[in-house]
C-alpha cells in the first residue's frame, strides 16, 4: 500500500498531526555505499503509549506488514516504513526478526529507495528452498520479495535477508489492467506452481491471479471481481473445524473482509458471502488494516498481523496487532474465521491470579490485581444474569474512573459493540492490554476487535475490575496475567555468533550502523552470555575519540587497539604485552585472539603471524564481548570460532579508502568511488584468485601489482552493468561483456606472466591482454561505488615476495 486516493482521509489527517507535533527529516533516497541503513536513535522502547508486546518500529512511520515468513529459525517481518520521521513519506521496507513472533529485533533497512528500483510499496516475501529461480549462490536459499504499483517488481536476497538486490533492473514481472498494487505470492501444492494475487481496479475492484514455475516469469490466469475487495490481498488455505478432508481457501482484503471458497491453482470460486474478521476501525486511519499472514510457520499454523494506523507515540507512529492464529470454524452463521493470540504469548506471563465462582454486582466488583500491561480471560454466566451489562473495566483508579470498559450488553448481545451470542448460556472474553493497544477476543476467537487506547500508565491508574450494571452476574472464572516487555532480547546491529542477552558493565552502549557504539569515561564493557575458554575470538574495532577499544574474552582479558600507537593485551592489574604500530581514528581494525590454555595470541588485520604471543594463566574461562576506554568507539562482528577470512596472503592488510569489515564469512567492503584493501604480500608473476560478490552498487574486484596507496595497480572486476573488466588508472585494458547478477559470488582468477594478463570468470578465460605498466606490487581487493564481499583469496607461489 502507498499513498491512497481513496479511504485515506483519516490517515492523511493523522500524518499531518504527526508531522506538525514531531519534527522530522524527510525520507530520502540512499546510496549503495551506505546500504543497509540503520538510522534510528537509541530507544529503550519505554516511551508513553509504546506497546510492550505489540511490534512498532524503533522510530519513524510504519504501515503495512509486507514480507512475512519463517527462515532457518527466525520469523522475518518486513513493513512499509519511513525511518526518518513519524509521517508517511518515501517508502522503505523496514525489517525485524524474531525466534517466536513475540520478541522482535529491528534490523537495518531491507529495501531502500535509490538502491532498489521502483516505488517500494506493499507486497510480500517467499523463500525459494528448491532454487527454482536458479539464483542461489552460497549457503542461503534465495529469498524473494515482491513490491510495487501498477505491476510487481522483484527484489531478492542471497545472504539470508541481510541485503537485497533488484531483479532484472526493476522490470515489472506481472502487470494487471488498471491501477494495481500489493502482490501476495504463495505456493499451490496441487498444481505445483507459485501463485500471485494482486489487487487491481481494471474494470472495478478485484484480484488478478498469475502463476509461475520459477518465481521470475508470470502468466495471467484469471480475475475475481468484487466491489468490496480493496487492496492488500492475502490468500491461504485452512481446514474447516480441523478436518483435513474439508479444506477451503480464504481470500482477504485490507479491511479484513474475506470470503471462503475453492481455488484450483488458476481460478477462485467463492462459497460464502463476504464477512469481516475483525470489528475494529477497519480503514487506513483506524485500528486494523492490511493484515498479512506468515508463510512457512514450522508448526503449520496460519498466523496474521495487521497494521494499527491510529497508534502513535513521541518518535514512532503505527504498530502491529499481536500475532493471531487463524482458523475456520462452523458457527451459527456458517463457516467463518476465528482469531486467537498465538500460544507464544505465554513467554511474557507472570503474576498469575485466578478467581472462580464469584457474584459480581454494581456495588461489589471483583478486582483481582493491578498492572500496566496484562491479559485477562473471563467467563460469565449470561443465562442466570440479571445485570443488563457486565464485563471488564481496564486501568481503573481509586476515584472510580477508568480508561476503557469491555462490556457485554445482554439485550443487544454484543461484546465491545460487536455481535456475540452466548455459547451454552455463557460469554467468554479475553483481552490483551498494552500501553496504547487493546485487543478483545470473544467466543474462543469467533469475535475479534482490535483497538487503540492511550492507557494511563501511572501507578494509580493500573487497576482492573470485573463489573456489572443493573443487576448481578456470576463470574464463572477469571485469569489475570501480567505481561512483560518483549523488547531488548537480541542485538540490532552487533552481528556475530555470541549468545545474548548482552549486558553493559560500565559505559553506555547504543546501536549504530556497523555495530555497537560504546562510550565510557574509564573502562566500559559490553558482555555476551557466551562463556568460553579456549577458542578463536574476533571483532572489528573502530576508534572515534576513545583512547582505546577492543575485544574482551574470558571475562577479564582484553586485546585492544590504542590511539597511542599500540595493540595491547591486558587484564586487570597487568599489561601482558604490547605491539607498537600506528593506530588511526575512524578506521576499522580487525582483531583476532587465539586462546589455548595460558597461551594468548593476538593477530591484527588478518595477519598470518601474531603481533602478540604471550603467556598468562590467570583466567581459564569467562564471557566474551567488547571494551571501550576513555571515549567513544564502535565494535562490530564479534564472533567465536568462525571460519573467518580465508587467505594465504600475509598481512596485516590495510585499507586505501572505504570501510572494510570481517563479519565471519570473509571480508566485506563499502565505498563511494574506488576503495582498496591491500595485503602485505607482493608478487610479480602468479595465479591470483578469489570468490568475489558485488552485493549492491557497481563492481567488486581483485587488485594486483599495486602500490601501498593504490595510486598504481591492476584491477580485474565484475561489474553489474554486465562486464568483466581489466583496468589500471587511466586505461581500461580489456572488457568482456557478460551478465553479472548482483548478490551472486563469482570466482575470479588472474594469471600474470610478465606483460601478459589473463582473467578467468568461474573457470572460463574471458580476457587475454598485454600491458607492461607495472611489473610487481601488492595483492589486494577493490570495491567501486557500493558494497562487496570477498572470500577464499589465494595466490600461487610463483613470483611471491
Amino acid at each position: 500500500m502507498g499513498t491512497r486516493l481513496r479511504r485515506l482521509v483519516a490517515a492523511a489527517l493523522f500524518a499531518l498531526v504527526a508531522a506538525v507535533t514531531t519534527p522530522a527529516l524527510p525520507a530520502a533516497a540512499g546510496t549503495a555505499a551506505d546500504y543497509p541503513e540503520f538510522p534510528y536513535p537509541a530507544t529503550a522502547y519505554n516511551e508513553a503509549h509504546r506497546g510492550q508486546f505489540h511490534f512498532s518500529s524503533r522510530a519513524g512511520w510504519m504501515n503495512d506488514p509486507n514480507g512475512s515468513f519463517w527462515y532457518r529459525g527466525r520469523y522475518h517481518l518486513f513493513y512499509q516504513h519511513n525511518p526518518h520521521g513519524p509521517a508517511w513519506d518515501t517508502m522503505h521496507w523496514g525489517h525485524a526478526t524474531s525466534p517466536d513472533l513475540v520478541h522482535w529485533t529491528q534490523l537495518p533497512i531491507a529495501l531502500e529507495p535509490g538502491v532498489h528500483a521502483g516505488d517500494l510499496w506493499s507486497g510480500n516475501g517467499v523463500v525459494d528452498t528448491a532454487n527454482v529461480t536458479g539464483l542461489k549462490s552460497g549457503a542461503d536459499d534465495p529469498i524473494l520479495v515482491f513490491s510495487g504499483t501498477d505491476g510487481a517488481t522483484i527484489h531478492y536476497s542471497l545472504d539470508g535477508a541481510r541485503t537485497f538486490q533488484t531483479y532484472g533492473g526493476g522490470r515489472k514481472v506481472a502487470v494487471p489492467a488498471g491501477t494495481s498494487r500489493d502482490p501476495k505470492v504463495f505456493w499451490h501444492a496441487p498444481s505445483r506452481r507459485w501463485v500471485m494475487v494482486m489487487w487491481s481496479d481494471g474494470g472495478g475492484n478485484g484480484a488478478d491471479f498469475f502463476t509461475s514455475a520459477d518465481l521470475l516469469n508470470w502468466t495471467w490466469r484469471s480475475r475475481y471481481a468484487a466491489g468490496w475487495f480493496f487492496e492488500c490481498p492475502d490468500m491461504f488455505q485452512l481446514p474447516v473445524d480441523g478436518n483435513a478432508d474439508d479444506q477451503r481457501w480464504v481470500l482477504t482484503d485490507a479491511s479484513g473482509e474475506y470470503v471462503t471458497g475453492d481455488f484450483d491453482g488458476t481460478t477462485f470460486l467463492p462459497r460464502t458471502a463476504m464477512r469481516r474478521m475483525d470489528h475494529g476501525a477497519n480503514d487506513a486511519g483506524g485500528t486494523f488494516y492490511a493484515g498479512q499472514t506468515f508463510l512457512g510457520d514450522p508448526r503449520g499454523r496460519v498466523i496474521q498481523t495487521a497494521w494499527q494506523p491510529a497508534a502513535r507515540g513521541s518518535v514512532w507512529s503505527g504498530n502491529l496487532t499481536f500475532p493471531a492464529e487463524l482458523r475456520l470454524r462452523t458457527g451459527p452463521d456458517g463457516v467463518g474465521l476465528t482469531r486467537t493470540p498465538i500460544d507464544e504469548l505465554a513467554s511474557l506471563r507472570s503474576g498469575t491470579v485466578t478467581i472462580a465462582d464469584r457474584t459480581v454486582t454494581p456495588t461489589a466488583p471483583v478486582s483481582p490485581a493491578a498492572a500496566d500491561t496484562y491479559e485477562v480471560t473471563a467467563v460469565f454466566d449470561a443465562a442466570s444474569a440479571t445485570a443488563t451489562r457486565f464485563g471488564l473495566r481496564l486501568h481503573t483508579r481509586a476515584d472510580g474512573t477508568y480508561d476503557r470498559a469491555v462490556t457485554y450488553d445482554r439485550a443487544a448481545r454484543t461484546l465491545y459493540g460487536a455481535p456475540l451470542a452466548p455459547v451454552n448460556g455463557r460469554v467468554s472474553m479475553r483481552v490483551l492490554v498494552d500501553r496504547g493497544q487493546l485487543e478483545v477476543f470473544g467466543g474462543d476467537g469467533a469475535l475479534s476487535v482490535s483497538d487503540v487506547v492511550r492507557f494511563d500508565s501511572a501507578p494509580g491508574s493500573q487497576g482492573m475490575q470485573a463489573y456489572a450494571e443493573g443487576g448481578s452476574v456470576r463470574l464463572v472464572s477469571l485469569r489475570f496475567d501480567r505481561l512483560g516487555s518483549a523488547w531488548g532480547t537480541e542485538e540490532s546491529t552487533l552481528t556475530g555468533n555470541l549468545a545474548g542477552p548482552w549486558a553493559a558493565t560500565g559505559g553506555t552502549w547504543t546501536d549504530v550502523a556497523g555495530g555497537k557504539q560504546g562510550t565510557a569515561t574509564g573502562d566500559g564493557f559490553y558482555l555476551s552470555s557466551t562463556v568460553a575458554g579456549d577458542g578463536t575470538y574476533e571483532a572489528d574495532v573502530r576508534l572515534r575519540d576513545a583512547a582505546a577499544a577492543g575485544l574482551t574474552f574470558r571475562d577479564r582479558y582484553t586485546a585492544n587497539v590504542d590511539a597511542a600507537g599500540l595493540v595491547k593485551l591486558w587484564r586487570p592489574g597487568r599489561d601482558i604485552a604490547t605491539y607498537a604500530t600506528p593506530i588511526a581514528r575512524d578506521r576499522t581494525y580487525h582483531l583476532r585472539v587465539v586462546a589455548a590454555g595460558s597461551r594468548l595470541r593476538v593477530y591484527l588485520d588478518h595477519g598470518s603471524t601474531p603481533v602478540i604471543d604471550a603467556e598468562d594463566g590467570t583466567y581459564a574461562t569467562g564471557r566474551a564481548g567488547a571494551n571501550v576506554f576513555a571515549g567513544t568507539a564502535v565494535i562490530g562482528n564479534v564472533n567465536l570460532g568462525v571460519a573467518g577470512f580465508a587467505t594465504n596472503l600475509a598481512g596485516p592488510w590495510h585499507p586505501a579508502g572505504g570501510t572494510w569489515t570481517a563479519p565471519g564469512d570473509g571480508v566485506h567492503a563499502r565505498a563511494s568511488g574506488d576503495a582498496f584493501y591491500l595485503s602485505g604480500t607482493t608478487g610479480t608473476d602468479f595465479t591470483y584468485e578469489a570468490d568475489v560478490r558485488p552485493v549492491n552498487g557497481v563492481a567488486a574486484a581483485l587488485t594486483f601489482r599495486a602500490t601501498a596507496d593504490a595510486s598504481q595497480h591492476y584491477t580485474a572486476n565484475v561489474d553489474t552493468s554486465g562486464v568483466v573488466k581489466l583496468w589500471r588508472p587511466g586505461r581500461d585494458i580489456a572488457v568482456f561483456p557478460t551478465p553479472i547478477v548482483a548478490g551472486r559470488a563469482y570466482h575470479l582468477t588472474v594469471i600474470a606472466a610478465g606483460a601478459r594478463l589473463r582473467v578467468r570468470l568461474d573457470g572460463v578465460q574471458v580476457i587475454d591482454a598485454v600491458d607492461s605498466a607495472y611489473s610487481a606490487g601488492l595483492f589486494g581487493l577493490n570495491v567501486f561505488d557500493g558494497t562487496g564481499a570477498f572470500q577464499n583469496v589465494r595466490v600461487g607461489a610463483a613470483g611471491l615476495r
